[in-house]
């Protein structure tokens, strides 16, 4: 699985900008949402958020759905390192158990449950 923000820039500049994210603002997440390649859905129009550390999983689904206009009888899944999440989770528990060593959270979502 091919993560563009992670090709794009160094891991001393995420991981520089992940900080400053995390001091500015210490009751949000950064997280980096993505397609999954295999996905035929479309691209979410940013792939940077700010997100409330206790927002739901499931709250978020419902962002990124509306992000990429997504009729509500379309399926839509959601992992974090390649493991499907619990919509009852807060992003800050998925942060706190899946961030990526640069301190993003990274979440790739997809129309077919492609991940096992």
């Amino acid at each position: 699985m091919e993560n563009n923000f992670k090709l794009r820039t160094t891991f001393e500049k995420r991981k520089e900008e992940s900080t400053g994210i995390l001091k500015k603002y210490p009751g949000r997440i950064p997280v980096i949402v993505q397609k999954h390649y295999k996905s035929d859905l479309l691209d979410v129009d940013k792939c940077k958020y700010l997100v409330p550390k206790d927002l739901t999983m499931g709250q978020f689904l419902f962002v990124i759905r509306k992000r990429i206009n997504l009729e509500s009888s379309q399926a839509l899944f959601i992992t974090i390192n390649g493991v499907l999440s619990t919509a009852s989770k807060t992003i800050g528990d998925m942060y706190t158990e899946q961030s990526d060593d640069d301190g993003f959270l990274y979440i790739v979502y997809t129309n077919e449950n492609t991940f096992g």
